[in-house]
């Protein structure tokens, strides 16, 4: 009697367990770098950010190099290969890299650009066109970071 109450037990646990799998979130995430330029002209005339002291940051006004790094995570429906991990961060990469063939003179525009923008803004930029391939249904976190030290993290919710 005690080995027929250990084996409903045991299965038991074990439905239970699958059906906690059925009701798991899951996303993928990636990571990469890409070289930009950016500046922050307030720094130069604000005088919260141009102290003249120790806290001063007004050398942010004029442009300067940044190895960006992002991690981009996206939520998927299944355990195999909804979205594929190389695919999906080759397909980031080359959003700065590819242009739109929209440029003015002859120059070719990027379908992003990573220059003269925040790490938010760079953020927000990238969730649109994940946006546009993936649809609104899906949650993305974005981090962005200058150099790998000091950056942000944006959590963008499914659309309602």
């Amino acid at each position: 009697m005690a080995e027929i109450d250990n084996m409903m037990l045991n299965a038991m646990r074990e439905d239970a367990m699958k059906t906690q799998l059925t009701k798991s979130k899951r996303s993928i995430w990636v990571t990469f770098q890409k070289e930009g330029v950016h500046k922050y002209p307030a720094a130069l005339e604000d005088p919260k950010l141009a102290t003249g002291d120790w806290d001063d940051v007004s050398f942010l006004g004029y442009p300067h190099r940044h190895m960006f790094h992002f991690r981009v995570s996206i939520e998927v429906y299944h355990d195999d290969r909804e979205i594929e991990f190389i695919q999906f961060s080759r397909w980031l990469q080359r959003l700065y890299d590819m242009g739109t063939g929209e440029g003015v003179d002859g120059a070719v525009d990027k379908v992003l650009d990573l220059d003269y923008k925040s790490c938010e803004m760079i953020a927000d930029d990238l969730f649109l066109e994940i946006r546009k391939k993936y649809g609104d249904q899906r949650e993305v976190t974005i981090e962005v970071s200058e150099d790998g030290e000091n950056g942000c993290t944006v959590f963008f919710p499914r659309a309602r």
